[in-house]
């Protein structure tokens, strides 16, 4: 899948007003999807994607200073991460996030998303896995 497909993607599926909101929302669900889970992980999703979509997690996931990967969060924490990074208010940022991760999962090959929510807390990957159309608890 191509940048500008994957992010007409989003846009569509969020239901957000322009490609702006979709970047923005991109961005800051894998870079807070990278905070998260290991250095490897992000490095094997972004492999898979376009290259400016990658470039979100291998931003954190090798910063020069000290990467932050790994990190503990719950799923409230993580969703306030991506409100506050995509510049959405909260209920619509969680269903971005999902929306793009449901985009991600269309746009990679195997079961490196599969292997992604192995590494996560339960609560976090049920609404965050829950796609476009699903419901997911808030």
């Amino acid at each position: 899948m191509q940048h500008d497909a994957f992010i007409g993607q989003v846009q569509a599926r969020a239901g957000l007003g322009s490609r702006g909101e979709a970047e923005a929302v991109t961005r800051a669900t894998l870079e807070t999807l990278a905070e998260r889970i290991q250095a490897t992980q992000a490095e094997n999703l972004a492999d898979q994607l376009p290259h400016e979509i990658g470039e979100h997690l291998r931003r954190v996931a090798y910063a020069q200073d000290e990467p932050v990967t790994g990190a503990r969060m719950d799923r409230h924490e993580f969703f306030d991460r991506v409100a506050q990074r995509s510049g959405l208010d909260p209920p619509k940022a969680i269903h971005a996030a999902r929306c793009v991760v449901e985009v991600v999962d269309e746009a990679v090959s195997g079961d490196v998303l599969g292997k992604i929510r192995q590494s996560l807390d339960e609560e976090l990957a049920t609404v965050l896995y829950a796609g476009s159309s699903g419901t997911a608890p808030r």
